[in-house]
């Protein structure tokens, strides 16, 4: 079997095995987390991330491989969850733009796609880290270049595929704590599988089917079974694709400012010729006449969401993300969305006056789109977004492309991080001024974490097994042990020092309150100058969450 050139069906074709291989290995990819525990997420980030490119990609109904790969491109960013589908979300990206908009990919259009994905990607990362997904896509990409001339692409693909492996395998002399865990880069692995995935489709080695419209939201939370559609406000889901030579920012926010008179649940993102537009409206025909003023329409899609169960469910998943409070049509100055853990976490956000809470963390980091239409919930011109996870940073910063507000993306890595830029906040001072002292508030903070091995595994000259409480702080196993609380007092026995004057506890929705009361009296007894409060957190996974300040 021989393949010269690649069409739109067979891309489609590779992108539907590129997404059903990494499925069908995603814990195998989870696996790999550098520590043992229970939020290795990088196969599961990454699978959601591929699988809203897989959705939009076969919705281009043109035999048009870049048109194809454009598409995947939006539908990655918006689907981005966590770092890994982030720096995905942005080969994606790079691939598209290498097309150039070649309706068939020959060996040498595929190679430039591969080179382009990298240093995209890499542009993207602030401090690009050799040994991770970063490192095995360069190498993929500088290794396609150098063998283009090639003419057979499954020949050429296997080739690059093997150079892949090779590198992936190289990642732990490349990085000390992989090498320490003895895995590979778990978001190089995807990578490899996204590529093996393709080649498989491709040859016919594998056939994959995988359902695109699978509502990817079950990962993180409980539907409705049953549905009161009463109170739709705007009942038809509207949604186009503008093809037009007008996609500068002016041209997509005066769009969206028109669309937003004509109803809520608004998206609008574009580049290299095409906009895409969902709206919920009652009157399509408006949407789509702003839209046909600034080119050829297709992909036109409209449902009934009083009737179309599926459009119901999305829009109750978009009210799950609203604030009661947020009933003022009023714009302010500030406004606050942030990433929560659990119910009592979620009720010390709200105490402290953030609009929006988007659930998520550890397991089941929130993409792109959903920090996306949460800020657009909000009414601030100034919208502060806490991540609240190192791991969710990376999407929530990609909102600043989408939105015509000014975002600030705090790093924060944690929960207590978060809630300590919240207090640090002055309503009156200025946006810079803001930034300054809740970003000062942030590094002020120590943050650790309490939790259970997944597997054995060795750190720092110490084993730990499968089942033993380890304790973190700052991305490093410092305790671990048999009993929760006792691995607890020996991590913040560690961590404190003479500046300590506040211990602040959440506890998990897997611990007994009156055994984090214990805990507490411990370490009142323990550290009598220290002031030691308990809250309940709710929090999954971990039994206790803890800020030393």
């Amino acid at each position: 079997m021989k393949i010269n050139v690649i069409d739109g069906v067979l891309f489609k074709k590779a992108l539907s095995g590129a997404a059903g291989l990494l499925e069908k290995n995603k814990e195998d990819v989870n696996s790999l987390n550098v520590f043992p525990v229970p939020d290795g997420d990088t196969g599961t980030n990454m699978s959601l991330t591929i699988k809203s490119a897989l959705k939009q990609g076969l919705s281009v109904e043109e035999n048009d491989a870049s048109k194809i790969a454009l598409a995947a491109s939006q539908g990655s960013l918006m689907g981005a969850r966590g770092n890994s589908g982030v720096i995905l979300s942005q080969l994606f990206r790079g691939f598209a733009s290498g097309l150039e908009g070649r309706a068939d990919i020959d060996v040498k259009t595929l190679a430039r796609g591969l080179k382009k994905a990298s240093d995209t990607a890499y542009n993207a990362v602030m401090k690009p880290t050799e040994g991770t997904i970063l490192t095995v896509a360069r190498e993929c990409g500088e290794f396609a270049m150098s063998i283009s001339n090639e003419e057979d692409i499954l020949i050429f693909l296997k080739k690059v595929i093997e150079h892949g492996n090779d590198t992936l395998n190289k990642t732990p002399d490349m990085l000390p704590v992989l090498k320490q865990a003895g895995v590979v880069d778990a978001g190089g692995k995807g990578y490899m599988y996204v590529l093996t995935g393709a080649y498989y489709a491709l040859s016919g080695i594998e056939n994959f089917e995988i359902d695109s419209r699978e509502e990817q939201a079950k990962v993180e939370h409980d539907h409705k079974k049953s549905i009161d559609t009463d109170d739709i406000k705007f009942g038809y889901c509207t949604e186009f694709m503008i093809n037009t030579k007008f996609t500068d920012s002016n041209v997509i926010n005066s769009l969206r400012d028109d669309l937003c008179k004509q109803g809520d649940s608004l998206l609008v993102v574009g580049g290299d010729g095409i906009i895409k537009v969902h709206v919920h409206t009652n009157n399509p025909g408006l949407a789509l006449e702003k839209g046909i003023s600034l080119g050829a329409l297709s992909d036109i899609k409209i449902d009934n969401m009083r009737y179309q169960h599926e459009e119901i469910l999305l829009r109750d998943e978009l009210s799950q993300l609203r604030n009661e409070d947020l009933e003022s049509e009023l714009e302010k100055k500030y406004s606050f969305v942030s990433v929560s853990i659990g119910e009592g976490v979620d009720q010390v956000f709200k105490d402290l006056n953030v609009d929006i809470i988007v659930s998520g963390g550890q397991t089941m980091n929130p993409s792109t789109e959903d920090i996306f239409k949460a800020i657009e919930k909000t009414k601030g011109e100034n919208v502060f977004v806490l991540p609240n996870n190192k791991n969710i940073i990376l999407a929530a910063e990609q909102t600043r492309e989408l939105s015509k507000r000014n975002i600030i993306v705090l790093p924060t890595r944690s929960v207590p991080e978060g809630i300590s830029a919240l207090l640090a906040f002055d309503e009156n001072a200025s946006v810079d001024e803001n930034i300054r002292n809740m970003n000062e508030n942030i590094e002020n903070v120590m943050t650790g974490q309490v939790t259970y091995a997944v597997r054995d595994t060795e750190v720092n000259n110490t084993k730990i097994e499968k089942g033993n409480i380890i304790g973190m702080s700052n991305g490093k196993i410092l305790a671990s042990g048999e009993e929760v609380n006792d691995v607890t007092l020996d991590l913040i026995q560690k961590m404190i020092n003479d500046d300590i004057s506040i211990i602040t506890i959440f506890f998990g929705n897997n611990m007994e309150e009156e055994r984090a009361e214990e805990l507490g009296s411990a370490l009142e007894e323990k550290f009598p100058d220290v002031d030691v409060e308990i809250l309940y957190g709710g929090q999954p996974l971990y039994y206790y969450v803890f800020s030393l300040e």
